[in-house]
């Protein structure tokens, strides 16, 4: 679409009831970001109250109108998906506010390929916006849905606010608490949940100026929707101009100076939810039991799993009656496969008919909302067994015969983008689209993780529930353990890189790229469901480059360099943390390079590091970064505790930085048992951010 065009939906699909917007942007560097958040609007353009916001800490509408999904990394960046169920959105509420807020002052223009995108019910793309030079703005009105004469439209807008998150937030009515104590402190806290809930700390900064940009004013209104009298959903991306602290994104909302550029600044809080959450102590209280042999009575145990059928069989029952007890859960997973919020009904082990051979899949998810069904199939897989083909092909057919809209398949497998687990081809003379969608046992894992741990669900007997479900998953004898084996093709390309015969263009190497892959999304998802922090790999493709074209090349440098690279974004850290298995040496390499601050002295840079590193491992390798890329002294830890100055440079070069490194040896075979690859991997990167990245100050952190 082109700018100020608009589209009706009923146009390009049939199954518009539950669309899906993705909001998506890349960067030069891999570290541009921003987060998403909702506001619900009445005729009036203002929120009913701050219970109408939504965001990270609260992504999810009662009525399931809203879900924020979260981030999904693509081939050169991130896309953040959002699901409306539109035939969900209260009468009242005519207007959804979607944005996204940037931190430590990055600017939307600092972005590349920013565009908005939607999907209907079967997740078939039906529109794509990209706005080309989005000019530094503080937030980017990507497009509106509007209602007219009882259908659906949408209108490519691209206009620019300077002002923020703020401007919106203000003006759609969000409640700001703006107190005199809070405008003369050094760091705003601000309650985020009830009244009982803990505080967050914003370090103050001067004010946005609203500034007009050539697309628009500061604030933007939908004309000819208020001219029609039609409802609206505006799609929109703000990028605040103050560093957001974790362990939540919680978008900030600044306080605008509308009077002149000289107007004093005044440090912003954020704006406030209602809701209360429930969540279990992380830490239990003393057991009862007589001693270590006693165990715990569990609602799903596990003792009596003993073959892969039972393990599938268990699991899928497990998890399907988990989802249909607890709403939050259920709502979280199903709105990713574009069913709409309602009555949800789950069944295990349902015979569909098929000519002389009933199909008998794992299970059916079925959502009633307004006398209409959803429908989805699901086929599970445990123990690392690999979904097939043939079986998948069979229930997508069954389910387009009998006017199902989903077929989901759960397994420890994770799909990436442009190889997809399983080829399902589809009869395109069918009326009746299919959708055809995965889930990891991590992603299953993950989800359940950021509700109990971190953003709460609706009472005590749901948040039981949940760590039921959390400490099945997690046994031995479950077989939901995610992705777990390097592939066939792992020992062949590390014996041909150690007797130096791999070639360039092998297709094994693309496998080994496509496994390790897999593993560091799933290093993202254990370790984001365990902090409640955002984990996300970074991806440094050029703009648009066909995933497929992007591992081939990665599997070229493995064959020529024997390593496998990968970066992970920890938000709330100062950098990037670095990830490195070097095939050649058995070594695997976590790093992060840390800025050196603005001012100061080079001598007291090194000895606020070294304190900062005071609990961390004594064989830390500290390398000092010059300019002009040049590698500058360096040396373990344990040697420059008592002298940190021996890590500066003898000619005065400039330092840019600091590298810190853990190294250790790699695990042999290809699997996560003790001596396996995949375990050692995540035991570095645990080990390295509970022992060096949690000592590191955060972003903006004023502390000396």
């Amino acid at each position: 679409m082109v700018k100020g065009a608009n589209v009706g939906l009923a146009a390009l699909s049939e199954d518009v009831g539950s669309v899906m917007v993705s909001l998506g942007w890349s960067s030069p560097t891999g570290e541009g970001d921003a987060d998403v958040s909702v506001l619900l609007l009445t005729a009036d353009g203002k929120v009913r109250s701050d219970a109408d916001f939504y965001f990270y800490n609260n992504p999810v509408a009662a009525d399931g109108s809203v879900q924020l999904l979260g981030k999904t990394p693509t081939s050169d960046g991130n896309e953040d998906r959002i699901t409306f169920d539109l035939t969900a959105i209260p009468a009242d509420v005519e207007q959804v506010v979607v944005a996204a807020s940037r931190y430590n002052g990055a600017r939307f223009g600092d972005l590349d390929d920013v565009r908005v995108t939607l999907a209907d019910g079967s997740g078939e793309g039906l529109l794509r916006f990209s706005i080309e030079d989005a000019g530094e703005v503080g937030a980017l009105l990507f497009g509106e849905l509007y209602r007219r004469a009882g259908d659906w439209k949408f209108r490519a807008i691209g206009q620019g606010y300077e002002s923020g998150l703020a401007g919106l937030a203000q003006d759609y009515g969000v409640d700001v608490d703006d107190d005199a104590e809070e405008a003369e402190a050094a760091d705003v806290a601000v309650a985020v949940e009830a009244e009982d809930a803990p505080t967050e700390e914003t370090p103050s900064e001067a004010a946005a100026e609203p500034v007009a940009t050539e697309a628009g004013p500061a604030t933007a209104t939908a004309t000819e929707a208020e001219a029609e009298a039609v409802a609206v959903v505006a799609v929109a991306v703000a990028v605040p101009l103050v560093a957001v602290p974790a362990p939540g994104p919680v978008p900030v909302v600044e306080q605008i100076v509308s009077e002149s550029a000289e107007a004093p600044a005044k440090p912003v809080p954020r704006p406030r939810t209602a809701k209360k959450k429930v969540t279990l102590p992380k830490v239990a209280k003393k057991s009862l039991a007589e001693n270590d042999s006693w165990r715990a009575a569990r609602l799903f145990p596990v003792s009596a799993l003993k073959s892969d059928r039972d393990r599938e069989t268990r699991a899928t029952s497990v998890l399907l009656s988990v989802m249909a007890q607890v709403p939050e859960f259920g709502r979280r997973l199903t709105a990713g496969f574009g069913a709409p919020a309602g009555r949800m009904e789950m069944f295990t082990e349902v015979s569909l008919p098929n000519g002389d051979s009933p199909r008998r899949p794992d299970g059916v998810i079925r959502v009633e909302r307004a006398g209409k069904l959803w429908t989805a199939l699901v086929e599970t897989k445990t123990n690392g067994n690999a979904l097939k083909p043939d079986q998948v092909q069979a229930y997508t057919d069954i389910a387009a015969r009998r006017g199902y809209e989903a077929v989901i398949t759960v397994s420890n497998d994770v799909e990436l983008d442009g190889s997809p687990l399983v080829d399902v081809k589809t009869d395109g003379r069918r009326k009746n689209k299919v959708a055809l969608r995965h889930l990891s046992w991590a992603d299953v894992t993950h989800q359940a993780q950021m509700l109990i741990r971190h953003e709460g669900v609706g009472n005590a007997a749901h948040a039981w529930l949940l760590q039921e479900l959390l400490q099945y998953l997690q046994h031995e004898n479950s077989g939901c353990h995610g992705f777990q084996n390097m592939g066939p093709a792992w020992v062949p390309v590390r014996n041909g890189i150690d007797d130096e015969t791999l070639c360039q263009g092998d297709r094994r190497a693309v496998e080994v790229v496509e496994s390790w892959e897999r593993l560091v999304r799933q290093v993202c998802l254990r370790l984001g469901g365990e902090l409640g922090q955002k984990v996300l790999p970074v991806q440094r493709a050029k703009r648009g480059t066909d995933p497929r074209v992007r591992r081939a090349a990665l599997a070229d440098q493995l064959c020529l360099a024997g390593r496998l690279d990968s970066e992970l974004r920890i938000e709330g850290t100062p950098g990037i943390l670095a990830l490195s298995a070097d095939l050649r040496t058995g070594k695997l390499r976590t790093s992060i390079e840390i800025a050196v601050p603005e001012q100061g002295y080079p001598l007291t840079w090194a000895k606020r590091l070294i304190r900062q590193l005071s609990d961390a491992p004594a064989d830390l390798h500290v390398e000092t970064l010059l300019d002009g890329h040049v590698g500058g002294p360096r040396g373990t830890l344990e040697r420059l505790r008592p002298e940190p100055g021996d890590i500066l440079p003898k000619n005065d070069a400039e330092i840019t930085g600091f590298r810190l490194s853990l190294f250790r040896s790699m695990g042999n075979t290809r699997g996560s048992a003790e001596s396996g690859f995949i375990r050692s991997v995540d035991e570095a990167v645990d080990r390295f951010h509970d022992n060096v990245v949690v000592h590191l100050d955060r972003p903006g952190s004023t502390r000396r």
